[in-house]
């Protein structure tokens, strides 16, 4: 008789590593794309079951270096759970930490510094509807101020107030955020948004009075067919990374 029976640690212990692999996936996939920033910045998960814990990754491990064996699994305090040969930079769960408490349909969340979405970031007018990438992601883009290095906690609050409801967020002078359900919208959503800074970076370059924004009619007629979605395109396009990370950069479910 099969082991896999529901509410058994066997299956607590097989969900958990599915969620790993997972996130170790998204780690790599940000490295992949040249989205990382050395061993800083977070990508975590929330761990099947109902001991509010999380993964993250080990401090000092490149994205392109962890495992699921080495993600990190810790509390809602960003203190390890569970015994591991890595620490943690618990300043880097705030932002995580306030977004897993605050949403329970969020599993992964996905935190970046990259060039492109720091630089529009830095810029008073935010993401622009330049490009049908913004357009895609404006109807769920949120905007939290900045109040220097994450390491206050009272700051936890105001980032879920800015969120709300939200799939994507930009941290003013600080860089992006996204979260999901599974590991195939946190990436779609994150993917959309860079592409949509980086999109706009470009179109900067020739001046911003030499810019044309998508006609407002547009921009509603976009707004509402993303509200409207219906089906999960991220499933679509997950196995597909997956296998792009066999050819490039094998080995994250070890």
């Amino acid at each position: 008789m099969s082991d896999l029976v529901e509410g058994s640690p066997r299956v607590a212990e097989v969900a958990e590593w599915e969620v790993r692999v997972a996130l170790a996936a998204l780690y790599r996939l940000v490295a992949l794309h040249g989205w990382d920033d050395a061993i800083f910045t977070h990508i975590s998960a929330r761990v099947p079951g109902p001991d509010h814990h999380f993964l993250i990754n080990p401090y000092g491990l490149f994205f392109e270096e962890i495992t699921a064996s080495s993600l990190v699994k810790v509390g809602t305090d960003g203190k390890v759970v569970s015994e591991s040969p890595y620490r943690i930079n618990p300043a880097g769960f705030t932002i995580h930490s306030a977004v897993h408490m605050a949403r329970p349909d969020v599993t992964f969340v996905i935190h970046l510094h990259a060039a492109a979405g720091v630089a529009v970031a830095a810029q008073a007018e935010g993401l622009l509807p330049l490009s049908q990438h913004a357009l895609i992601v404006l109807p769920n883009l949120a905007y939290h101020d900045y109040e220097g290095i994450a390491l206050n906690l009272d700051e936890r609050e105001r980032i879920v107030a800015d969120l709300g409801d939200r799939s994507s967020m930009i941290l003013r002078n600080h860089g992006t955020l996204s979260v999901g359900g599974s590991a195939a919208e946190a990436w779609l959503h994150i993917y959309y948004l860079e592409m949509a800074c980086q999109q706009q970076i470009d179109a900067l370059s020739g001046g911003r009075d030499r810019l044309q924004l998508a006609p407002i009619k547009a921009q509603e007629e976009v707004r509402a067919q993303v509200l409207g979605q219906r089906g999960n395109m991220s499933a679509l396009v997950w196995p597909g990374l997956l296998r792009r990370l066999d050819r490039h950069l094998p080995g994250y479910a070890a």
